[in-house]
Protein backbone atom coordinates (compact mmCIF):
# COMPACT_ATOMS: atom_id res chain seq x y z
CA UNK A 1 0.00 0.00 0.00
CA UNK A 2 1.24 3.32 -1.20
CA UNK A 3 2.07 6.14 1.38
CA UNK A 4 -0.85 8.39 -0.47
CA UNK A 5 -3.50 5.66 0.26
CA UNK A 6 -2.73 5.27 3.84
CA UNK A 7 -3.18 9.28 3.84
CA UNK A 8 -6.50 8.72 2.09
CA UNK A 9 -7.56 5.80 4.10
CA UNK A 10 -6.68 7.47 8.04
CA UNK A 11 -5.82 10.77 7.58
CA UNK A 12 -3.11 10.81 10.09
CA UNK A 13 -2.55 14.24 11.86
CA UNK A 14 0.88 14.54 10.87
CA UNK A 15 0.07 14.11 7.04
CA UNK A 16 -1.42 16.94 4.16
CA UNK A 17 -1.87 16.80 0.62
CA UNK A 18 -1.22 19.77 -1.75
CA UNK A 19 -2.60 19.81 -4.37
CA UNK A 20 -1.56 21.64 -7.36
CA UNK A 21 -2.44 22.54 -10.89
CA UNK A 22 0.32 23.25 -14.12
CA UNK A 23 -1.27 25.36 -17.08
CA UNK A 24 1.52 24.84 -19.87
CA UNK A 25 0.16 27.85 -22.73
CA UNK A 26 1.74 28.28 -25.71
CA UNK A 27 3.86 31.19 -23.99
CA UNK A 28 4.13 30.49 -20.35
CA UNK A 29 3.59 28.19 -17.51
CA UNK A 30 0.92 29.00 -14.44
CA UNK A 31 1.66 26.85 -11.28
CA UNK A 32 -0.80 26.78 -8.23
CA UNK A 33 -1.28 24.99 -5.14
CA UNK A 34 -3.81 24.83 -2.59
CA UNK A 35 -3.04 26.62 0.49
CA UNK A 36 -1.88 29.74 1.92
CA UNK A 37 2.02 29.37 1.54
CA UNK A 38 3.73 29.09 -1.56
CA UNK A 39 5.47 25.84 -2.47
CA UNK A 40 8.78 24.55 -3.77
CA UNK A 41 7.63 21.30 -5.25
CA UNK A 42 9.87 18.79 -7.85
CA UNK A 43 8.74 17.54 -10.81
CA UNK A 44 8.45 14.08 -12.19
CA UNK A 45 11.85 15.19 -13.92
CA UNK A 46 13.38 15.83 -10.59
CA UNK A 47 13.16 19.46 -11.42
CA UNK A 48 12.59 21.80 -8.13
CA UNK A 49 9.92 24.55 -9.47
CA UNK A 50 7.68 27.32 -7.36
CA UNK A 51 3.92 26.82 -7.38
CA UNK A 52 1.75 30.16 -5.82
CA UNK A 53 -0.84 29.63 -3.52
CA UNK A 54 -4.60 30.11 -3.80
CA UNK A 55 -7.30 28.81 -2.91
CA UNK A 56 -7.66 26.36 -6.14
CA UNK A 57 -10.73 24.73 -6.49
CA UNK A 58 -10.70 21.23 -7.81
CA UNK A 59 -13.54 19.15 -8.54
CA UNK A 60 -12.03 15.74 -10.19
CA UNK A 61 -13.57 13.02 -12.64
CA UNK A 62 -15.53 10.71 -11.37
CA UNK A 63 -14.06 6.98 -12.14
CA UNK A 64 -16.82 5.55 -14.42
CA UNK A 65 -17.28 4.30 -17.67
CA UNK A 66 -19.41 7.07 -18.96
CA UNK A 67 -17.03 8.19 -21.39
CA UNK A 68 -16.46 11.82 -20.48
CA UNK A 69 -13.83 12.35 -18.10
CA UNK A 70 -14.19 15.72 -16.86
CA UNK A 71 -11.93 18.29 -14.19
CA UNK A 72 -13.54 21.42 -13.29
CA UNK A 73 -11.57 23.82 -11.46
CA UNK A 74 -11.54 27.28 -10.54
CA UNK A 75 -7.99 29.70 -10.00
CA UNK A 76 -9.15 33.15 -8.32
CA UNK A 77 -6.86 36.59 -8.54
CA UNK A 78 -5.50 35.36 -12.31
CA UNK A 79 -3.85 38.92 -13.54
CA UNK A 80 -4.80 40.14 -16.68
CA UNK A 81 -1.72 38.90 -18.88
CA UNK A 82 -2.90 35.47 -17.86
CA UNK A 83 -6.34 35.97 -18.57
CA UNK A 84 -5.24 37.04 -22.20
CA UNK A 85 -2.93 34.44 -22.99
CA UNK A 86 -5.94 31.70 -21.79
CA UNK A 87 -8.74 33.79 -23.47
CA UNK A 88 -6.14 34.04 -26.97
CA UNK A 89 -5.79 29.82 -26.37
CA UNK A 90 -9.45 29.11 -26.03
CA UNK A 91 -10.14 31.09 -28.99
CA UNK A 92 -7.24 30.09 -31.21
CA UNK A 93 -8.37 26.45 -30.50
CA UNK A 94 -4.84 26.03 -29.49
CA UNK A 95 -3.95 22.77 -27.21
CA UNK A 96 -3.09 24.39 -23.62
CA UNK A 97 -2.15 21.27 -21.36
CA UNK A 98 -3.20 21.04 -17.47
CA UNK A 99 -1.38 18.94 -15.26
CA UNK A 100 -2.88 17.50 -11.76
CA UNK A 101 -0.38 16.81 -9.06
CA UNK A 102 -0.40 15.70 -5.45
CA UNK A 103 2.05 15.96 -2.97
CA UNK A 104 2.84 14.79 0.74
CA UNK A 105 3.89 17.56 2.82
CA UNK A 106 6.60 15.21 4.02
CA UNK A 107 7.92 14.52 0.52
CA UNK A 108 7.95 17.54 -1.54
CA UNK A 109 10.66 15.85 -4.26
CA UNK A 110 8.39 14.33 -6.20
CA UNK A 111 3.72 13.89 -6.69
CA UNK A 112 3.22 11.20 -4.77
CA UNK A 113 1.09 9.79 -8.29
CA UNK A 114 1.51 9.69 -10.96
CA UNK A 115 0.14 13.46 -12.19
CA UNK A 116 -2.78 13.72 -14.31
CA UNK A 117 -2.45 15.07 -17.52
CA UNK A 118 -5.74 16.79 -19.83
CA UNK A 119 -6.39 18.70 -22.45
CA UNK A 120 -8.53 22.15 -21.48
CA UNK A 121 -11.79 21.97 -23.26
CA UNK A 122 -13.33 25.32 -22.22
CA UNK A 123 -13.31 28.18 -19.81
CA UNK A 124 -14.59 31.64 -18.52
CA UNK A 125 -13.75 34.34 -16.42
CA UNK A 126 -15.45 36.12 -13.59
CA UNK A 127 -13.34 39.00 -12.54
CA UNK A 128 -10.58 37.93 -11.46
CA UNK A 129 -11.57 34.38 -11.44
CA UNK A 130 -11.11 31.41 -14.24
CA UNK A 131 -12.98 28.59 -14.55
CA UNK A 132 -12.19 25.64 -16.12
CA UNK A 133 -12.81 22.25 -17.46
CA UNK A 134 -10.76 19.58 -19.02
CA UNK A 135 -10.60 16.05 -19.94
CA UNK A 136 -7.89 13.31 -20.07
CA UNK A 137 -9.98 11.13 -21.73
CA UNK A 138 -12.48 10.99 -24.46
CA UNK A 139 -13.58 7.20 -25.40
CA UNK A 140 -16.86 8.60 -27.27
CA UNK A 141 -14.35 10.58 -30.08
CA UNK A 142 -12.17 7.64 -29.87
CA UNK A 143 -11.60 5.55 -33.28
CA UNK A 144 -12.47 1.94 -33.18
CA UNK A 145 -10.80 0.37 -34.94
CA UNK A 146 -7.89 1.97 -33.76
CA UNK A 147 -5.98 1.14 -36.75
CA UNK A 148 -7.17 2.88 -39.50
CA UNK A 149 -7.03 0.89 -42.88
CA UNK A 150 -5.94 2.87 -46.00
CA UNK A 151 -4.71 2.93 -49.61
CA UNK A 152 -0.68 2.85 -47.49
CA UNK A 153 -1.38 0.21 -44.60
CA UNK A 154 -3.23 -1.94 -46.61
CA UNK A 155 -2.91 -1.88 -50.58
CA UNK A 156 -5.52 -4.31 -51.48
CA UNK A 157 -8.01 -1.99 -50.25
CA UNK A 158 -8.22 0.49 -52.56
CA UNK A 159 -11.49 2.51 -54.32
CA UNK A 160 -11.78 2.67 -57.73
Amino acid sequence: MTILKVVYASAPTNELIIPTLEVQLPTEWIRVCCGFEDQYLGLETSEMVWFQACSLSITLPSKNATGVQTLNFGVPGMDGQTQRHVDVALEEDIEVKLIYREYLQSDKSAPARAPYVMTMRGGAFVGDDGEFQAGYYDILNTAWPRERFTAETAPGIRFT
